[in-house]
């Protein structure tokens, strides 16, 4: 009986509300809407006929009830699957998370870059120009390299070089360096795809220079020297420096190339000593680094390839350069933020640079004051809410400088009526979402990676989300 109360689609259709949201949001689109809200409302009757008190009772009540959905339903098929979040996990490079937040110079060029402009175009001869000579410049002045090119990211990078300098050819690599990065993809996968034959050297804890020039022979194309960068190996190792593998190239006329992972434009003591830094690794002798722009450096997703003019000539003139480049508003964020080193200023205006340098006590100061504000919010509705600080530990991650750990101070959250999971997924699910972690039994917030303009927002999501 109910269920013929439910208006037809063409009939809801005609009504005011949904001529408005058709206007805004197209017939089709609507249409979805109507049916699926229509079928909801059909399901709720159908499940439970004798609770019908909660549910309308008459046609105009049904299509009241289905109008009052509306606007959610449809507005869920265009919103965006990719949303901001406020990052209050502590982990710098949350890959989940889209790694390095860029610098507001990058964001203003960004916008810049979104209409026409000089991607391949020579202004001064008005003619056709070279999209992979942007950031060069910067990248060579930064690094001491000859040249630079730049590709979609590092493992893009990894992939042009060995299939232009390797493809048919011995690859050496020390077997300790054959390592996973994340989502199961690993060095050799590399190397096969590249066409390029894997000749590992030495043990997975120790390696000498001399277990490289044991296998070098006319078949050998390059010596590969891979920073283990998401794990560390302890204890009885040894592994030979990049200037030493260097010198053996050079004696038997090798390139030498170095996947730094991560790499590094400003060091950072105490804290990135296991990170590589580019401009050192060439100077030990390497003839190819490359590196990722949106990890330590702070950029776009990016893969960079630094070093020897004759090598990065050959590469740029690889088919496969074309299937690996970047477009021009990666090049715009990179080449502003490789601007912020060259004006020495990146420690203060670099978001990751600046999250690195943070000092306990300041992130401290901050914590307090969120902590006062939800404190007011909820003393009064929830009493029983516990609010600490406490101490804690940041990680780099993106796979940087693993086992460092940054000290920090956590807004620890404690509610007896919510179980820290709950209380995680309700801030996920507002707008802005705020990702939180679990640390024994409570949630905790680490300010370190959350930008100070938000910690006004933070506050209002935890009042929020413990209400």
């Amino acid at each position: 009986m109910f269920m013929r109360i439910v208006p037809s689609i063409e009939r809801l259709r005609q009504r005011a509300p949904a001529q408005a949201l058709e206007a805004q949001f197209g017939r089709e689109a609507l249409l979805v809407a109507l049916r699926e809200e229509a079928a909801a409302l059909r399901a709720a009757l159908a499940a439970d006929p004798s609770a019908v008190s909660s549910l309308p009772k008459t046609a105009d009540e049904a299509a009241t009830w289905i109008e009052a959905r509306l606007p959610a339903r449809i507005a869920g098929v265009f919103a965006p699957t990719l949303q901001r979040v406020i990052n209050a996990t502590g982990v710098l490079l949350h890959t989940n998370l889209g790694r390095a937040p860029l610098a507001s110079t990058a964001v203003q060029q960004l916008a810049e870059a979104s209409g026409y402009v000089s991607l391949e175009y020579d202004l001064d001869a008005g003619t056709r120009g070279a999209r992979d000579v942007h950031a060069e410049a910067l990248l060579c002045r930064l690094t001491g390299a000859e040249a630079a090119v730049v590709v979609n990211n590092n493992a893009a990078a990894v992939l042009l070089v060995l299939t232009v300098l390797a493809s048919g050819r011995e690859v050496v690599i020390s077997r300790g360096e054959l390592v996973e990065i994340g989502g199961g993809f690993r060095v050799p996968d590399v190397l096969r795809a590249s066409g390029a034959i894997l000749r590992e050297v030495g043990t997975t804890n120790r390696t000498r220079v001399a277990d490289y020039g044991a296998v070098i022979s006319d078949r050998t194309a390059l010596l590969l020297r891979v920073h283990p960068s998401n794990f560390r190996i302890e204890g009885f190792t040894e592994r030979p420096g990049l200037a030493e593998i260097a010198a053996l190239g050079t004696r038997f006329n090798l390139a030498v190339v170095e996947d730094l992972g991560s790499g590094h434009l400003l060091a950072l003591p105490g804290v990135l000593d296991s990170e590589p830094g580019v401009a050192n690794s060439l100077a030990a002798g390497a003839d190819l680094v490359t590196f990722s722009g949106d990890k330590l450096l702070g950029g776009p997703q990016s893969g960079i390839i630094a070093g020897r003019r004759e090598l990065v000539t050959r590469i740029r003139r690889h088919p496969l350069m074309r299937a690996l480049r970047i477009d021009k508003l990666a090049y715009a964020a990179l080449e502003a933020t490789l601007g912020e080193y060259a004006r020495d200023r990146a420690a203060d205006t670099v978001p990751v640079q600046r999250m690195l340098r943070l000092e306990p006590t300041e992130i401290d100061k901050r914590a307090r004051l969120i902590l006062e504000r939800v404190q007011a919010a909820t003393s009064a509705r929830e009493p029983s809410v516990s609010l600490t600080i406490a101490d804690g530990a940041s990680t780099i991650g993106g796979g940087s400088a693993p086992g460092e750990r940054l000290p920090t101070r956590l807004l620890a959250v404690h509610a007896p009526d919510l179980s820290a999971d709950e209380l995680a997924s309700r801030l996920r699910h507002l707008r802005p979402p705020v990702v939180a972690r679990i640390a024994e039994g409570r949630l905790v917030l680490d300010l370190r990676t959350v930008a100070t303009d938000e910690d006004d927002l933070v506050a209002t999501a935890l009042a929020e989300a413990l209400a």
